[in-house]
């Protein structure tokens, strides 16, 4: 990663997810820049070795257990955000699970339980934390991972088309409320495209047992991709740290497409 900036020094971070692949590289990346960061993850062990990190590259972090979709445990992890930190600048929706299988034969267990990670997911953490966000006299930003996905649909993706074409809209209809209502939050989608992310290795709940990579992103990206590589996590936290910062003060409501040429 690039040298310690200072772009986000005296601003706090939460970032969902941030226990592996995009939400680490995001956490990692915006406490570079100076922010103090939340890391929250259902993965406890991996989120642990993320903040212990971040403590040792000399940035501020503290771990939080939590799943997205309980609406107590929001409330919690925000309450825990303003204690150790003071209050909330920057949420990063990153928290997400793919997976692949026909709509047609896909389980109404599956198709909610993806729902609600993906979908309630995001509306929870903007339902609690823009709310104490709207007040930071240095204005905020929340970021949500979306993906290509929620653009363009793809064949076996359907049900994951629905979650992330949803978050790209649920984020413009969040930002021209906070616009209306004149605060100073910035709400933001990023779109990855194929990122080498542990996600792959879990995409197919049929290959989860034996832990079987069942789709090779490099090998995928050679063809699919117009870059032919596929993208790292940095790349997209990378974006998330524009985003964050007041280089993005005049964005709003927009897309930030990171995806090697995929969309174009």
């Amino acid at each position: 990663m690039s040298q310690r900036d200072t772009r986000l020094a005296g601003r706090v971070a939460l970032v969902t997810g941030g226990a592996s692949g995009i939400g680490a590289a995001c956490a990692e990346r915006l406490a570079q820049s100076g922010a103090s960061v939340l890391v929250t993850d259902v993965d406890q062990t991996l989120g642990e070795q993320v903040v212990a990190q971040i403590h040792e590259a000399g940035g501020k972090a503290q771990f939080a257990l939590h799943d997205v979709t309980d609406e107590a445990q929001w409330e919690s992890v925000v309450s825990q955000c303003q204690s150790a930190f003071g209050g909330m600048h920057v949420l990063v929706n990153n928290a997400g699970i793919a997976i692949m299988c026909s709509v047609f034969e896909m389980s109404l267990e599956d198709w909610q339980r993806q729902q609600a990670i993906n979908l309630d997911g995001v509306f929870l953490g903007i339902k609690h934390c823009v709310p104490v966000m709207k007040d930071m006299p240095e204005g905020a930003s929340v970021i949500n991972i979306s993906s290509v996905a929620g653009l363009k649909g793809a064949p076996g993706l359907s049900a994951y088309n629905a979650t992330k074409g949803g978050v790209r809209l649920l984020t413009k209809g969040v930002a021209l409320e906070c616009a209306r209502n004149q605060w100073s939050v910035r709400v933001n989608s990023v779109h990855p495209g194929v990122i080498a992310t542990p996600i792959w290795d879990k995409i197919d709940p049929t290959m989860m047992d034996d832990g079987a990579n069942n789709v090779d992103p490099d090998e995928m990206s050679k063809t699919l991709v117009p870059l032919g590589v596929a993208g790292q996590p940095l790349d997209i936290a990378n974006g998330v740290l524009f985003l964050a910062s007041d280089e993005s003060r005049h964005m709003t409501g927009s897309e930030l497409v990171i995806d090697g040429g995929l969309c174009a």
